[in-house]
């Protein structure tokens, strides 16, 4: 399921949330629509965190985490992190990365079993990502970028990479992390796809401008439109089973 979103009029939705497989964390503000979403979908299912990271709103970009764990910045206050604990599932870990590179959410890009990061990142903060999400870590860039946090959009279904990434760079970063990559864009041509797209295995959340032809090359990288939501009957099936009521 792709679904489009704003928040305050901006259509970087993942510069204001933070979405894996076990929880979603949204920046508190008065945009009501933008929880809506995140809580029509997902609310029987992962808790929905509304956080500040250091004081901002930019939750999306001030982090990066997965099924197991999150990274947060170490400007993240005392109290935030408590929040952010006691809103958390117990076997999510939390970990402050004393890290020069804090906008970890621009650095890092993971799912649950690899991390793409910033080729600058300290040895430290490396060790620390693998063990906190429980990944494999790979210094890489993207279309010769270097915040894979940015121009990267990952889960453990696919990714959605700079729409001016070559063949040849899909192909090397595809067989690192053993899922299909497209080179796309979202919010009607915007290349900064990171900070355009949340996504887990079994929802998106893109911006509002996103064009049709964005959201279905979303939806096949991601493998979105094939019911794989926790607990959900596959469409096809649920329509065979109504049919069969009658």
């Amino acid at each position: 399921m792709a679904v489009r979103a704003q928040f305050e009029n901006s259509n970087e939705v993942g510069v204001f949330a933070t979405l894996t497989n076990s929880y979603a964390i949204v920046a508190q503000g008065a945009s009501e629509n933008f929880y809506s979403i995140f809580e029509s979908e997902l609310q029987d299912v992962i808790p929905i965190c509304h956080a500040t990271i250091a004081g901002t709103r930019i939750v999306g970009r001030l982090t990066t985490g997965n099924r197991k764990g999150l990274l947060v910045p170490t400007s993240t206050t005392d109290q935030e992190l408590a929040h952010l604990r006691n809103s958390l599932p117990d076997s999510v870990s939390i970990q402050r990365l004393e890290e020069r590179l804090s906008a970890l959410g621009n650095v890092i890009c993971a799912n649950d079993h690899v991390a793409l990061v910033h080729p600058d990142l300290e040895r430290e903060t490396e060790e620390l990502i693998a063990d906190v999400l429980g990944v494999e870590v790979f210094r890489q860039t993207v279309a010769d970028h270097v915040l894979t946090g940015s121009y990267m959009a990952l889960s453990n279904q696919g990714g959605l990479v700079h729409p001016k990434t070559s063949v040849q760079d899909q192909d090397e970063l595809s067989s690192l992390l053993q899922v299909p990559l497209v080179a796309g864009s979202v919010n009607r041509g915007s290349p900064v796809v990171g900070a355009g797209i949340v996504v887990n295995d079994w929802m998106a959340v893109t911006g509002l401008d996103t064009t049709a032809t964005e959201l279905s090359v979303i939806e096949s990288v991601f493998r979105l439109g094939e019911g794989a939501g926790p607990g959900d009957i596959n469409t096809t099936n649920k329509e065979t089973m109504v049919e069969s009521f009658y």
